[in-house]
This record gives structure tokens, C-alpha cells and sequence, in this order.
């Protein structure tokens, strides 16, 4: 068994003395595994960080093996964003969140496509926390849980929906959820078909990850008895605190 595909790093631990078991998020093959010997020498040292962007070559005898792993790096994106927290902490929740929800050997096109996007504009420090936004619902939809964001729940109507029934994921309008607003969750505006990025506040951003955050604990993590990954409480807790500066 042999294949050959772009993918990127979620992780590496070590294995032995020199060898990595590195994790990949791959365009044709999903999330993928694989063994990469001497991955902790010289030669192959800062290829697989978090967040690299490779073309890899999987090997193995039999398709359920482990498999040995080699890659070529395309492109770093991890060392860039040492210097910057924030934007660190980004892109160690969403690989975190990648390997914590999606199926082994899986493909989700969409989803690596959502991930790559995300990671250029990490790299361009523009718009990444709408990117990341989006990367979370598209990881909802592609595991079945998309949002219907369209169109109220109640009434039909696209027009004044301000929030998300937390059962159905789909939008509600002002009129008709305004005698349930305490149960409903914020659906902020940019979100909206048509919606505008510029017109998102970090208070929207925050409200779009809560929204996000519910489905994946009702409907991803809580069902397999498993807690969202603390990579992604600790970047919330980043915007948080940046959002409050921003409103001083």
C-alpha cells in the first residue's frame, strides 16, 4: 500500500529515540497517521510542526498498519507565528480540534481546504479570526451537524435572524424567538449569507466560537464522552481578553 498527498501537520510525538508518529490532516486521505524514522535528527529538523503544509508519502504492507511516513516541507507556518500568541494559539486549537473530531483515514476535502485556508491568513495576519470561525463550521458540517443559517426555524423567513435554535442549529428571527431569547443563542450577522467580515466586531467573534462551541460539545464531543480540547479554551481566553481591551 502506497500514497502521495499534500497534508498538513497536526502533531508529532516521539517514538524511541529518534522516530516520530506524526498525525496529518490530508487533502485525499483525511486524518492520516504514520511513522517517520529518524523525524527527531538533523536532517528533518522543523519539518514536522504543528501546522506545516507537506507533501507526504505514506507506505505500508497492509492498509490497517501504521505505516511509515516521509514528507517534503512546501511550506513553514508554525515559526512564523512564534512571536505572536495569539495567532499561535489559533492554529494550535484548530489542529487540536482536527485531531479530536475528525475520523482516521477519512477524507473531508472541505475540510482541508477550510484548514488551508485558515493557515494563509495566519501567515498574512489578516482575518484569521473569522477563518478560524469558519474552519469550526465547516468541521460541524462536514462531521453532520452543519447550522441552517438561512432561513428562520419558525416562520421561513430570511429576513431580521438574530439567533440559532441550540436543539436544530437553525436561524430564528427576532419576531419569533424574541419570547424564547433567554434559551436562543446570538447569531451574529456576519455569519448571514451575504454577510460582511469587516462589519465583525471581536464581540461577534466571540459569539460565533459560543455558538460553535455548543454543537461541538452536544453533538460531537459529549455523545463520545470526550472534552473539548484545552487548545481551544486557551485561545477563547486569548480573545476574550483581547476583545476587552478593545472595548476599553
Amino acid at each position: 500500500m502506497e500514497w502521495s498527498d499534500e497534508g498538513i501537520v497536526l502533531g508529532a510525538r516521539r517514538h524511541g529515540e529518534s522516530a516520530l508518529i506524526v498525525q496529518l490532516l490530508t487533502r485525499e486521505h483525511g486524518r492520516h497517521l504514520g511513522l517517520v524514522r529518524s523525524g527527531k535528527g538533523p536532517k528533518l529538523r522543523g519539518v514536522f510542526e504543528i501546522g506545516n503544509r507537506l507533501a507526504a508519502t505514506w507506505k505500508a504492507r497492509l492498509a490497517e498498519h501504521l505505516g511509515q511516513l516521509s514528507g517534503e516541507l512546501l511550506r513553514s507556518y508554525a515559526a512564523a507565528l512564534l512571536d505572536d500568541p495569539a495567532r499561535l494559539a489559533c492554529l494550535s486549537a484548530a489542529a487540536a480540534l482536527a485531531e479530536s473530531t475528525l475520523p482516521e483515514r477519512e477524507p473531508h476535502p472541505r475540510a482541508f481546504a477550510s484548514f488551508s485556508a485558515l493557515l494563509d491568513s495566519l501567515a498574512a495576519d489578516d482575518g484569521w479570526a473569522i477563518r478560524y470561525v469558519e474552519w469550526e463550521l465547516t468541521l460541524l458540517a462536514e462531521l453532520g451537524f452543519g447550522l441552517d443559517l438561512t432561513r428562520c426555524a419558525a416562520t421561513g423567513e430570511t429576513e431580521n435572524l438574530v439567533y440559532v435554535s441550540p436543539k436544530s442549529g437553525q436561524a430564528v428571527s427576532a419576531k419569533a424567538g424574541a419570547p424564547y431569547r433567554g434559551r436562543l443563542l446570538a447569531l451574529p450577522r456576519f455569519l448571514l449569507p451575504g454577510g460582511s467580515d469587516a462589519a465583525a466586531t471581536p464581540d461577534d467573534v466571540l459569539d460565533a466560537l459560543a455558538l460553535a462551541d455548543h454543537f461541538l460539545e452536544r453533538r460531537v464531543f459529549t455523545p463520545h464522552d470526550r472534552k473539548t480540547p484545552a487548545a481551544r479554551t486557551r485561545f477563547v481566553e486569548i480573545l476574550q481578553r483581547m476583545a476587552k481591551v478593545s472595548r476599553e
